[in-house]
């Protein structure tokens, strides 16, 4: 840090100290040298000026932390030495300092009021004191008017400029602040964004871990229990199995790499094709070889092009209604999917005549999977409804609309 941003920051952190060697300063330098006595019979005068002065001075030691206590003591001293007739001492220029440090941290109500009083008690001062000082003489009080006047502007004018200085800083001072307070503002919003957006991306992630993770395993687990029935009963089905399951898992093994990758950032990602709804056959394969049958058909065609986003996410969620069949239709269930082109978009359908609504009826559709499909398909404006059927087994609707142009 450079020498005078170190001394600036020293400054600000220690106002109590400058105040303090501001009115020992001004004691030493002004009050006792100005007043040094011109003869051994001026010394009464010379002290009682000390004395006047040292109590002038005082108070600045506390003009900042006791703003209106020390401008008052102040003040009271000068309408005080006007009254008793004491003539003015060296130490009075503390009412300038005063005047500054009012209109910079005081209160408005005594800021104004100390200038009103301080151009009010310079002006009976100046009067009552001229004498004393040459400026008004025993001549025509025509003769004396002009520099009278000059005089008293010259010193309202020092005056008012004291004030002003005072008030221009504060107003620096309270602009300073609110950029302060602006910057402060921002950042706690950017950090609110950062845990936003860290927030969505962990949500991100856990559906897209989800949708890989359940489906395979799924499959996987079913695939196994199936391969130790026909062990003991069909070998080479058990070989076929056993297949499936090695695909099954080397393919679920690829989708994590790819999520890994790009959770990374890898400079070289995989440049395998996301899924889209051409490779529903292939989930539904799948999903057959375990045992259950699915079947699928389409009506119709896109009367405009899905974004590869929406046809991922529709093939999301019929891989996630899958798992759902897989883990709680049971055996001897039959699915059947639907996917219908219409004038505004693509309808989904996954209709399941199985037990899995009856056995879990507390939990289907508040788990992960369910509330996945639901911000998946709520990106591309779309909605899902995932409910039991009237006549048994469950039902998943989605329909996501084509895209804007």
């Amino acid at each position: 840090m450079d020498l005078h941003l170190r001394l600036a920051h020293w400054l600000r952190a220690h106002p109590g100290t400058i105040d303090a060697c501001i009115a020992v300063g001004i004691f030493l330098l002004l009050v006792l040298p100005l007043g040094l006595p011109l003869s051994t019979m001026n010394y009464e005068g010379y002290w009682q000026s000390v004395i006047l002065s040292l109590v002038l001075v005082l108070p600045l030691a506390w003009r900042r932390s006791h703003v209106v206590l020390s401008a008052g003591v102040i003040a009271g001293i000068c309408v005080l030495q006007l009254v008793i007739g004491l003539q003015p001492v060296p130490g009075q220029l503390v009412i300038l300092i005063t005047l500054y440090t009012l209109a910079a941290h005081g209160p408005r109500w005594a800021s104004l009021g100390a200038l009103s009083l301080a151009m009010t008690g310079t002006a009976i001062g100046l009067v009552r004191f001229g004498a004393a000082f040459g400026i008004i003489t025993g001549e025509s009080v025509l003769s004396t008017l002009p520099l009278l006047l000059l005089l008293l502007f010259l010193v309202e004018a020092l005056v008012l400029l004291a004030w002003t200085l005072g008030d221009l800083a504060r107003s620096r001072r309270m602009t300073f602040q609110a950029l302060e307070d602006r910057a402060r503002r921002l950042e706690v919003e950017r950090q609110q964004e950062r845990d936003l957006a860290a927030a969505d991306e962990r949500s991100h992630i856990a559906r897209e871990m989800h949708d890989i993770v359940a489906h395979s395993l799924s499959v996987i687990i079913t695939q196994a229990d199936g391969a130790r029935y026909a062990s003991t009963h069909a070998p080479e089905l058990a070989v076929r199995t056993l297949a499936t399951i090695a695909d099954t898992g080397r393919g679920s093994l690829r989708e994590m790499r790819r999520l890994l990758g790009v959770l990374r950032g890898d400079e070289g990602p995989s440049t395998l094709p996301l899924p889209t709804l051409d490779d529903v056959d292939v989930l539904v394969q799948s999903v057959r070889r375990s045992g259950v049958r699915v079947s699928c058909r389409r009506i119709g065609t896109p009367f405009k092009p899905l974004p590869l986003g929406a046809e991922l996410t529709a093939y999301r969620v019929v891989q996630e209604s899958l798992t759902n069949v897989l883990k709680h239709a049971g055996a001897d269930s039959t699915t059947e999917i639907t996917l219908d082109y219409g004038a505004r978009g693509l309808n989904l359908s996954i209709d399941d005549d199985g037990r899995g609504a009856a056995a879990l009826p507390a939990t289907v559709g508040a788990g992960q999977g369910i509330t996945g499909m639901s911000e998946r398909v709520r990106l591309y404006d779309g909605i899902v409804t995932a409910a039991p059927r009237t006549g048994g087994g469950y039902r998943v609707e989605a329909f996501i609309p084509y895209t804007r142009t």
